[in-house]
């Protein structure tokens, strides 16, 4: 595996050669050249350890890669991306070798540019766009490109904007705070964002495992929001610890909530209660974010030798992947669809199979059943067939009469949803809220009832990707710059 330096950096910038090369590509010959395999770590190996699985690109892959991009007139990819970044420019930049400068592109509209490039559905987003796709050819791996210039830009000293000594709280340190956070420091305000948990990052630290993304690599993020001048103050519960009008006795003219959707849901079928049947929230939590299975920490978890993850998203990859690397011998995957209908990302599918994981797609589970202890021993599935399609657009699974059968598992992990976080909602009664439990906002300034407070992320959306809820703290940070602009 190759390492990146800044001495590699600095070669690809000066090697002329090269960069002759692509610029006088034609469109055929840079058509001709083949998408960019990621490399990556053996199955073996990585089921072992937490250690990132993808290992990224080296540099004469980028500028290969990046060499690919027509640089088109009207360029679809950034209408697919949640937060606009300019994606010819970055990448073209990468082409040329200036990796610093692709880098500053990405962040004058994204604040989680390696977080972005690591787990954002880009197949689904920017890179669906590509016009790639016109010519029955892979897409440029945008994401790939993203993480490369987020990762190996030389550090740039932050510019601090001059501040107008407004203050602004945030509550809630995910995707959506911090993007919320980082713009609105832009704008010179006076940011803190609190935290409820010990670490900042909410659930890019305590929902997706390291060897997807890194804590350092949000760390890292954290670091360059703090530079810009952001505060965070941890072990904070907005709604507990400081209600709404302590926040304004404290001086804030704005609130965002991105407390996020935290509260899991489960199926409502018998057994649900036996040990070892638990919620992903609380296996990844325990796991990502309280170190269980370490030898450096006492947090207990439970250990299985057969899991069964019931699911179809990123979550529940990310859990039984998870389930292996915690000593798990034997790992299924029930989903109630086929593996067509499955929302988690295709790469995440691949590599969970390549770990060893099992798909039982078109099952159901209808019980669990425990032992005299009341430890649950094995699971009751219903299989399934494909029907019509229901309100989402996807084909409902539809019971097989008399298809049932029973697997034994000694841990189950559900992960089938979750719902808001219920806390902000319930501490200030005159805020608007769904039936889903969500804060009402207006779709274009995500702002809630109350005029000082905005929201966005999964605390409006019940669940959204990291992008999506980028997109929603870029949009609030817009709007309550414009209405705190018009109030001076």
């Amino acid at each position: 595996m190759e390492q990146i330096n800044k001495d590699d950096i600095s070669a690809s910038r000066n090697d002329i050669w090269r960069q002759q090369l692509r610029n006088n590509m034609s469109a055929k010959e840079r058509t001709a050249i083949p998408r960019v395999e990621m490399p990556h770590l053996e199955p073996d190996y990585r089921v072992s350890c937490s250690e990132e699985v993808n290992c990224g690109l080296s540099v004469e892959q980028a500028v290969t890669e990046a060499s690919r991009c027509m640089d088109c007139p009207d360029p679809q990819c950034v209408s697919g991306c949640p937060v606009s970044i300019n994606i010819p420019g970055f990448i073209k930049n990468i082409q040329r070798g200036r990796v610093d400068i692709a880098a500053a592109v990405l962040r004058n509209t994204s604040s989680l540019p390696a977080v972005c490039g690591r787990v954002c559905p880009q197949e689904k987003q920017c890179e669906s766009r590509c016009i790639y796709h016109k010519m029955h050819k892979q897409p440029v791996a945008i994401g790939y490109l993203e993480r490369f210039a987020a990762d190996n830009a030389p550090i740039a000293d932050a510019v601090a904007p001059t501040p107008n000594g407004i203050k602004i709280a945030v509550v809630g340190s995910g995707p959506a705070g911090l993007s919320f956070a980082g713009a609105m420091a832009q704008y010179g305000y006076d940011v803190t964002v609190y935290e409820a948990l010990h670490e900042i990052g909410g659930v890019l630290k305590y929902g997706i495992p390291e060897f997807r993304l890194p804590n350092s690599v949000v760390d890292k993020e954290i670091h360059a929001l703090q530079q810009s001048g952001v505060k965070f103050l941890r072990d904070c519960v907005i709604g507990k610890t400081l209600s709404y009008d302590d926040l304004h006795s404290l001086g804030y003219q704005g609130i965002f909530v991105a407390s996020g959707a935290g509260l899991p849901r489960f199926m409502s079928i018998p057994g649900e209660n036996l040990v070892n049947v638990m919620s992903s929230n609380e296996y990844l939590t325990r796991v990502n974010l309280m170190g269980a299975g370490s030898p450096m920490h006492d947090t207990p978890v439970a250990h299985g030798k057969c899991a069964a993850v019931i699911g179809g998203g990123n979550t529940a990859m990310d859990s039984c992947r998870t389930a292996r690397r915690m000593g798990a011998e034997k790992v299924y995957v029930v989903y109630r669809r086929s593996e067509a209908e499955m929302p988690a990302r295709v790469e995440e599918v691949i590599h969970a199979k390549e770990e060893g994981v099992e798909f039982l797609t078109l099952h159901n589970p209808i019980e669990y059943i425990g032992d005299d202890k009341g430890r649950v021993c094995a699971m009751r599935v219903q299989r399934m067939e494909l029907g019509e399609p229901d309100e989402s657009g996807r084909r409902a699974p539809v019971p097989i009469e008399g298809a049932v059968e029973q697997i034994p598992v000694d841990m189950v992990i559900v992960s089938v949803g979750v719902s808001p976080n219920p806390i902000i909602p319930s501490s200030i009664p005159e805020l608007e809220i769904s039936r889903r439990g969500t804060i009402v906002v207006n779709d274009c300034t995500m702002q809630s009832s109350i005029g000082d407070i905005y929201a966005g992320g999964d605390i409006v959306r019940g669940g959204a990707t990291v992008i999506l809820a980028m997109g929603d703290g870029r949009r609030a940070a817009q709007s309550m710059h414009e209405a705190l602009s018009k109030q001076r």
